[in-house]
């Protein structure tokens, strides 16, 4: 925690965390690419992690939007939610096209994961600006360049090309979004302390439950959302 008298300025709090959350994203992305992939896995197979990726997105998003009063964080919000959801109904087409029958996934099945369930809990705007749209949409940006590059690897220039074109510069815009909210709310010790303190805690959920995929499930390379 920064126990220093005054507060940063909001463009020099976000710069400090930014710093700080590379490390934890580097290590994020060497986690997802390590160690040869399983030949169980397939593209359909991470498509499906995805789509309950998508949709817990969309409606984490959609709870804090009814919750929050400052207006652009609303709209920011309210843009997200959307996003996912369109994300959501494109990977299911893609889906779809490989054979695989989207109306029969119901990835609302086992429950929500670790991660909803923690950003659920979270009260202020910042602490939720700094663990979504900040931290969680970086993970997703670094997820999804491996997930496009498994892609390739294996053949499907399509999917890639769904995320690289549409996708990737989506989550993109959310991590810039809340790059900009941050900067113009966290703007007072407790605040930073705030934003700090769950974006640290959605790094380490990230690596402790991608770490967990791979051991229990041999998933690895799993795009974010």
């Amino acid at each position: 925690m920064n126990t220093q008298e005054k507060p940063m300025s909001g463009e020099e709090f976000v710069a400090e965390l930014d710093a700080e959350n590379q490390a934890a994203l580097e290590r994020i992305a060497q986690l997802s690419a390590a160690g040869e992939a399983d030949e169980s896995l397939t593209i359909d197979k991470l498509l499906r992690v995805a789509l309950k990726n998508e949709l817990e997105a969309s409606e984490i998003a959609a709870i804090w939007m009814s919750a929050t009063t400052e207006l652009d964080v609303k709209l920011a919000l309210a843009r997200q939610a959307g996003d996912e959801a369109k994300h959501y109904r494109m990977i299911a087409d893609r889906l779809d096209a490989m054979g695989v029958d989207s109306e029969g996934i119901d990835p609302r099945a086992g429950g929500y994961s670790p991660m909803f369930e923690y950003l659920r809990t979270l009260e202020t705007t910042v602490a939720r600006v700094a663990a979504g749209q900040f931290t969680r949409e970086g993970i997703a940006l670094v997820r999804n360049e491996c997930f496009i590059d498994f892609c390739l690897l294996l053949g499907d220039a399509e999917t890639a090309d769904l995320y690289s074109r549409v996708i990737q510069p989506d989550e993109r815009h959310h991590h810039e979004l809340g790059r900009g909210l941050l900067a113009r709310y966290a703007v007072t010790i407790e605040q930073q302390s705030q934003a700090r303190l769950s974006a640290r805690r959605v790094l380490e959920m990230a690596e402790e439950i991608q770490e967990m995929a791979r051991l229990r499930a041999g998933v690895s390379r799993a795009p974010g959302c």
